[in-house]
């Protein structure tokens, strides 16, 4: 069965881990999403203790399972945005999801 309480949880924790979720008008760029893989780096490095998956195969376990579920993140965090519309937003989300998706 599908566990509503835990998808908001889920969510609510990813939103607040990641004030970089909220939509601009202005869209992330190359050099931008650069940046941020360098600061996620950094932050499982010195954060790894809150991060839900830390070996590769957990991580792209969860990285597949919150690519499909991102849209229902969106919808429940009220952000405007298509998941099928592929951005390096996007793939910050996804990666930031990963890191703590079960």
């Amino acid at each position: 069965m599908f566990n509503t309480n835990k998808i908001i949880w889920v969510d609510i924790r990813i939103f607040n881990r990641c004030a970089s979720f909220k939509k601009t008008d202005k869209t992330m760029t190359r050099i931008e999403f650069i940046e941020f893989l360098k600061e996620f780096k950094v932050n499982f490095d010195q954060n790894k203790e809150n991060w839900e998956n830390t070996n590769l195969s957990d991580f792209l376990e969860s990285m597949i399972a919150y690519t499909e579920d991102i849209q229902g993140f969106y919808d429940n965090m009220g952000m405007n945005i298509n998941a099928d519309d592929p951005t390096w937003e996007n793939f910050s989300h996804i990666l930031k999801g990963a890191s703590i998706y079960e």
